[in-house]
């Protein structure tokens, strides 16, 4: 098969490994970056995009995320966690079908193409209709199935097969896009058998895993008193953490859960502006990374977000930390940036393949639009621009695995407003069922 080429010039390059100084031609081969330099020849390329006002950086990697959930926009506001799960969303969970969960996925790929996201983390239900979603918009995805047993031993040999279907059926599919972990909903809906599990296939199979942990006061209260032991306590005693192992949310953590963090090389998914929303409390993020932990960032899902555009959500992180520790240099632009980005790949163990702009690396890349009033003047550190600044409005063009999903802001695998359609008609009909 002939190589499918793409030529990017004159791109001003964000980076979050090496910097790249002046403007920049990268060639695209196929769904790898084959070069970077000053002047590369157009002749016998396929396509050239000309960047002389845009920003070229990373795809954003988004870690957590429930993107089926997209449906529920605004369906439960301004409750918390146990009031909306509760009272509203497991509700409208219940009468959720493949078709439905296909249609959200659908809803969700196309905001994440368009504000810059070419890689997702998500733990949901009907996961192989999400996988199918993820094949037909040509974005890269990690799947895991969220598995639930309250203890319950039949459920649990019925969660732990759904996971390991979801891998054997999904698994490095969609030209290796596709990637599955393992997913414990939470130290509370997960029993320990189920956790114990888990980590005996993790070792066996090589899957990851991603888990919900210490989002909220009631979750430490509520694990405390059954385990004797705060979240990551138990989870430690039970022999579950590793680097392999991604937690979302990480909110309610004391200097010994920290320690047993970074002790485990456990990645961090961290989720603002959902915690915020559900008023769950602001993560010590600036107290992880001083301990050089990995921390990435997630949305959680537009049904508590409410949205997916991860340049707001790393301006949220920025910001948050500030506040509250009362100190205006932590989490920097830099750090930020990189948080969306490499880190993003080491969490979900993609380092080698994604989160940063070099020669051998996959081609997921987006260009963001400098010709924009919120963009105006160009400030002197780019990701001071793109984080304080920018907004997912301003990314022009998505490409993924070698492939333009957006260019000038239409996008080029999806029908947008069919889509919509049918996300309007899901959501309408998942209503009148309650």
């Amino acid at each position: 098969m002939a190589d499918n080429t793409i030529l990017i010039k004159n791109a001003l390059i964000l980076n979050p490994t090496v910097n790249y100084q002046g403007k920049k031609d990268l060639l695209i081969k196929n769904d790898l970056i084959s070069e970077i330099s000053e002047d590369i020849s157009g002749e016998n390329v396929d396509k050239i995009i000309d960047a002389s006002d845009k920003i070229l950086l990373p795809g954003f990697i988004n870690t957590h995320t429930h993107l089926s959930m997209t449906l529920f926009r605004g369906l439960a506001d301004d409750l918390s966690l146990d009031e909306w799960l509760n009272d509203n969303i497991w509700p409208m969970e219940a009468n959720l079908n493949g078709d439905y969960c296909y249609s959200g996925a659908l809803l969700g790929a196309v905001e994440l193409i368009k504000s810059g996201t070419t890689t997702f983390s998500d733990m949901y239900f009907y996961m192989e209709d999400v996988a199918k979603a993820v094949e037909e918009s040509g974005i890269r995805a990690v799947l895991s199935y969220g598995m639930i047993d309250f203890g319950d031993e039949e459920k649990r040999k019925a969660e732990i097969e759904e996971n390991m279907t979801l891998f054997k059926n999904c698994h490095d599919t969609a030209d290796g896009r596709i990637k599955v972990f393992f997913g414990p909903h939470s130290p509370y809906t997960a029993s320990e058998e189920l956790l114990k599990e888990v980590r005996k296939l993790a070792d066996e199979t090589g899957m990851k895993i991603h888990i919900h942990v210490s989002e909220t006061q009631k979750e430490i209260n509520d694990v405390s008193a059954e385990k004797g032991l705060r979240p990551f306590e138990y989870l430690d005693s039970i022999g579950f953490l590793g680097p392999d192992v991604i937690c979302a949310h990480c909110v309610w953590l004391n200097d010994d859960e920290i320690e047993i963090i970074k002790k485990n090389d456990v990645k961090i998914s961290h989720n603002p502006c959902s915690n915020m929303k559900l008023a769950s409390g602001i993560a010590p993020i600036s107290k992880l990374l001083e301990n050089d932990i990995c921390v990435s960032i997630g949305t959680d899902g537009a049904s508590s977000n409410n949205n997916l555009d991860l340049i707001e959500e790393l301006k949220t992180a920025s910001l948050l930390q500030k506040v509250s520790t009362l100190d205006p240099k932590v989490l920097t632009s830099d750090e930020a940036i990189a948080m969306g980005t490499i880190n993003g790949a080491k969490a979900l163990g993609l380092e080698d393949e994604i989160g940063s702009i070099e020669v051998g690396k996959k081609a997921d890349i987006i260009l963001i639009d400098t010709n924009n009033a919120n963009m105006i003047p160009d400030s002197s550190k780019i990701s001071s621009n793109i984080i304080y600044s920018a907004n997912g409005s301003n990314v022009d063009t998505t490409i993924c695995n070698g492939q333009i999903l957006m260019e000038n802001k239409k996008l080029t695998t999806l029908d947008e407003q069919e889509i919509y359609k049918k996300a309007r008609k899901a959501i309408e009909e998942l209503k009148a069922l309650l």
